[in-house]
């Protein structure tokens, strides 16, 4: 039984949310069950945390559904494929992770109407992955876990070898596309003067109904806090930019309302452009259950968990604070290849399969991979236990959805398709 709804646990949300972009966010929300559990994770984080646990401590992700899975560049240019999403990142048990992972893949194959019983296999598959990778990582040495990758051909394992070669080259040609180029292709215009700026849509600009003076207030403000936030040697190459244009962004579901922004950034020599997303953090979902993760700023939070979960990281992640606000800093699509429901729908199996090795190799680089094998055990019984969870647990999601969408329709939430 629950000490309180889901809908007073994410109305518990709104505080520390622009009250003027709520309305969006419930609105994306009640779309579908899957973009609920995927603006939820604070609903499950108290459902979880209500039943006993395994006691095994990892950096948990906090929310590993499906699709916070993706490849990315590393600093060497290799695309690997890895956990991508931080926001909730806190030390939590192990299981926690899984079980959400594992609900995640009931939903979306429910809400893509994939044939009966693609859910459970998929499901399934997820849990044998990280528990084959969790086994092996058990029996290497600490340097070999740290060291370990996971390359952009790992999802497509299990495939016929044409569509696999055809769909990694498909994913290879989008990632070329997805560079700062390539971006700013699409997203800055020209004034006409000289200057260029970004142009989204909605969007709101920094500097918006500031005077000059405060806007070279608020941008060194910016720009300093972050400077602290990162190594020395990388001062002289973050040096080397300089701010053209600054917007705010409305990004994704469960991040609706957080303050995000947008920053183009052109280097000395003139031919590169880069994209810096500057995103609030907050507290965790879990720090009302685990406790605070010991840090002062949300945003070095964030960036210190996805740094001991991934392989290899963004360089110019950093963290800053303005105006009493934390947020992280990381670039803006240098790379990154995120799919979609639709997208991995063909082959969700194999793709959920990769999310559980994923997982686990996260979870052994800050857990004891051995001590977590050992509790997974030889059997059945961790499987059918994380299995059952997720299948009643999809169903919840299904039911706290239809809620939302009768608190929306009887007017005691305001929901609109459109922000600001």
């Amino acid at each position: 039984m629950r000490e309180r709804t889901a809908l007073d646990r994410l109305r518990a949300q709104d505080a520390v949310r622009d009250p003027a972009l709520l309305p969006l966010r419930y609105a994306r929300m009640a779309a579908s069950p899957w973009t609920h559990l995927r603006g939820a994770a604070a609903v499950m984080a108290a459902d979880l945390a209500s039943a006993p646990h395994s006691g095994l401590t990892v950096q948990m992700c906090g929310d590993a559904h499906v699709l916070n899975f993706g490849l990315w560049a590393s600093p060497e240019r290799r695309l690997l494929f890895d956990a991508r999403d931080f926001d909730e990142t806190l030390p939590g048990p192990f299981e926690w992770d899984l079980k959400r992972l594992a609900t995640s893949v009931h939903v979306l194959a429910d809400t893509e109407r994939l044939p009966g019983g693609c859910g459970a296999d998929a499901a399934a598959a997820a849990v044998e992955g990280y528990r084959t990778a969790m086994r092996r990582y058990s029996r290497m040495g600490e340097l070999d876990v740290w060291y370990d990758r996971i390359t952009a051909d790992v999802p497509l394992r299990g495939l016929a070898s044409d569509v696999a070669e055809a769909t990694l080259r498909a994913v290879e040609e989008r990632s070329r596309r997805r560079t700062h180029h390539g971006a700013a292709r699409r997203l800055v215009a020209d004034d006409g003067d000289g200057g260029r700026h970004i142009v989204l849509d909605p969007m709101k600009r920094i500097d918006d109904g500031l005077t000059r003076d405060e806007r070279v207030r608020a941008y060194e403000q910016v720009y300093d806090s972050y400077l602290a936030s990162i190594p020395p040697h990388l001062h002289r190459l973050v040096a080397r930019f300089r701010r053209v244009d600054s917007v705010r962004q409305i990004v994704g579901v469960g991040s609706v309302g957080m303050r995000v922004w947008l920053h183009l950034l052109e280097g000395d020599s003139g031919r590169q452009p880069v994209f810096s997303q500057a995103k609030q953090a907050t507290a965790s979902v879990y720090e009302e259950f685990l406790g605070a993760g010991g840090f002062d700023n949300h945003g070095e939070r964030v960036v210190v968990g996805q740094r001991l979960m991934q392989s290899a990281s963004d360089i110019f992640l950093g963290h800053m604070r303005v105006d009493g606000h934390d947020y992280y800093v990381r670039q803006f699509r240098d790379m990154k290849v995120i799919p979609t429901g639709a997208e991995i729908s063909g082959f969700l199996p194999q793709f959920a399969a990769a999310c559980g090795h994923a997982l686990a190799k996260s979870h052994a680089r800050s857990g004891d991979p051995q001590a977590i094998a050992g509790y997974l055990g030889r059997g059945t019984a961790f499987a059918e236990g994380i299995l059952g969870y997720a299948r009643a647990y999809a169903a919840q999601n299904e039911a706290d959805h239809r809620d939302l969408r009768t608190a929306i329709a009887a007017g005691d939430v305001r929901a609109a398709e459109r922000g600001w």
